[in-house]
């Protein structure tokens, strides 16, 4: 398994898919490749973790 160049789908650029983290997803059992580069993940997140709390602060 070698290192994959993959395109982010929300922000375009280009980012590795290591071979450490495709061992990773594997031994996971997640068969879905990442589509976002790692800002674009975190930043998703924390937009869901504050919606979250906006939610449970109702």
């Amino acid at each position: 398994m070698s290192d994959k160049t993959l395109v982010c789908r929300d922000c375009g650029i280009e980012f590795v898919f290591s071979e450490g983290e495709q061992e990773f997803f594997k031994e996971r059992g997640l068969a879905n490749i990442p589509t976002r580069c790692p800002a674009c993940r975190k930043a998703r997140k924390e937009r869901r973790d504050r919606q979250a709390e906006a939610v449970a602060a109702k």
